[in-house]
């Protein structure tokens, strides 16, 4: 195939691609040989709920004098933090490529990386979906723990009970200690300390009683023969 030749289905392919990617096509130059990237999308790309999942590559064919007798330079630019799916795309360009020579192959390898990309969407959406589940497992394990408590052994039993009965013994004492001090108290301290202690006096006595004095008057019969000095 000429030179001249090879020009012309160069720009017949160009002419069809333009057809078919309609957005996705940016023409860069014609001359000397045609120059332009066409950026491919996985699905979901246009789904607000998956759009996470997606994946996006350009790829910037250059026809060299003897396309397509020979693969045209392709650069890709696919942003991904897993190195080896980049491998991977540049294998799949390389073995379409090879398997193309002598014939129109653009249309072919951006079908292929297309497909790649739509498995990388499907494995982003499956990793996706089981990290929201473990998380989810995780969260309900650890509230299910919350209830559960300490799984009781003899060692941390015999732990406990060592502590509880280090407690106990510190309020014997503490209690003990504070009724010593009590009973060194006089009568007036006590009173001063609880003032509900003469309350108490009074919840003993009669309600009806309170405040009434019962008086004998025989006692005061024969007061009119005490003689009483001025």
């Amino acid at each position: 195939m000429t030179p001249e030749e090879c020009k012309e289905e160069q720009m017949a392919e160009l002419e069809a691609l333009e057809s078919i990617y309609i957005d996705e096509l940016e023409v860069h130059t014609t001359e000397p040989y045609p120059s332009f990237t066409v950026t491919i999308s996985s699905q979901g790309l246009d789904d607000p709920e998956r759009e996470q999942d997606s994946e996006m590559c350009e790829l910037m064919f250059t026809f060299t004098p003897q396309y397509p007798e020979e693969g045209p330079e392709i650069l890709i630019n696919f942003e991904t933090e897993r190195e080896e799916r980049i491998a991977e795309i540049s294998d799949i360009k390389d073995a379409v490529v090879e398997e193309s020579l002598g014939m129109s192959m653009v249309f072919t390898i951006v079908s292929a990386i297309t497909d790649k990309l739509n498995e990388y969407f499907d494995e982003n959406t499956r990793l996706r979906e089981d990290a929201a589940e473990l998380a989810i497992k995780l969260a309900e394990e650890a509230e299910r723990k919350k209830f559960e408590g300490t799984k009781c052994t003899v060692e941390n039993f015999m732990a406990w009970k060592l502590k509880f009965d280090e407690e106990r013994q510190k309020e014997r004492k503490a209690a003990k200690l504070k009724l010593h001090d009590a009973s060194k108290l006089t009568g007036y301290e006590l009173f001063m300390r609880d003032k509900t202690l003469d309350e108490s006096d009074l919840q003993l006595l009669d309600p009806e009683d309170i405040g009434v004095v019962d008086v004998d008057e025989s006692l005061f019969d024969d007061m009119d023969e005490l003689e009483l000095e001025d």
